[in-house]
């Protein structure tokens, strides 16, 4: 099973609001920078993750090799 789509998706998601809370911070309070930049990085690393789609075809290769052996 791929999940590119839903990586894609919510990383883009939680890039854009991390852009909004962080460009406007200077208008609004500065608290809103201390929640943008958290939701920015996290955004960016599951948009850049693809370690995890490869963890998940081992993990499948290893449950189908033990199906086969029973």
């Amino acid at each position: 099973m791929d999940n590119t789509i839903s990586r894609t998706i919510t990383g883009g998601i939680m890039i854009v609001i991390g852009l909004v809370l962080v460009i406007t911070s200077p208008f609004l309070k500065y608290i809103t920078l201390i929640y943008g930049l958290p939701i920015l990085i996290v955004g960016l690393i599951i948009f850049f993750n693809k370690r995890e789609g490869e963890i998940e075809k081992i993990k499948s290769k290893e449950l189908k090799s033990k199906i086969n052996k029973k």
